[in-house]
């Protein structure tokens, strides 16, 4: 007669993260954005840039985010959406506060989501970036749920792609932005990625 599974094995047991050659992501919910173009040709995908958003700011719930990015925001939802209602933007993922993983442009495409910026004397980063948004505000603590996913995509995209380095949107777009903010845990992330990486090896459990 079969061994049931123990609950630890059930409760680990889960489809890994993985990047395909189109740019998108396995276990993501795809919410196709119309706010992306080609990237310019030749460019290598080196970098990912972290961002935290809340709509309206500090709310955690609904899907204005989503609406944001898709163009379908309602300005009198709220007095702060009028200000942002006709905004052309995108990021290419979107990682809720539980850690459900949402994609809106693929990462062969340039997502609008950097604006004027600049990384390593290079400008305009949306060129060769992966935007990656956090639900969360400056000053509120992120979620351990959204630490995992974020680790788990950032192990992905540096499978697939020539990843050199991974900043906030205030490292490249100083004095213009602030997220994701002194509440995100850089630390945390690192040790993260790190622990994956060595539990790939199987130096780890």
């Amino acid at each position: 007669m079969p061994t049931a599974p123990t609950l630890s094995s059930a409760a680990t047991r889960r489809p890994r993260l993985t990047v395909g050659a189109n740019g998108f992501a396995n276990i993501a919910r795809q919410i196709p954005s119309p706010n992306q173009d080609a990237r310019p040709a030749g460019a290598e995908i080196a970098l990912i840039v972290v961002h935290g958003i809340s709509l309206p700011p500090g709310n955690f719930t609904g899907d204005h985010v989503e609406r944001l990015f898709t163009n379908r925001l309602d300005p009198n939802a709220h007095p702060y959406f009028a200000t942002i209602a006709a905004l052309r933007v995108s990021a290419h993922f979107l990682i809720r506060r539980d850690g459900e993983l949402l994609q809106f442009v693929s990462c062969a495409a340039r997502a609008w989501h950097a604006g004027a910026s600049s990384w390593r004397e290079r400008s305009g980063c949306n060129d060769f970036s992966i935007g990656i948004e956090l639900e969360g505000a400056d000053d509120v603590p992120y979620a351990s749920a959204q630490y995992a996913v974020l680790g788990r995509l950032i192990r992905a995209l540096r499978v697939r792609y020539p990843i050199e380095d991974i900043v906030g949107h205030s490292d490249i777009a100083p004095g213009r932005k602030t997220d994701p903010g002194p509440a995100f845990d850089w630390s945390r992330l690192r040790q993260w990625v790190e622990r994956r990486r060595r539990a790939r090896r199987g130096d780890i459990a």
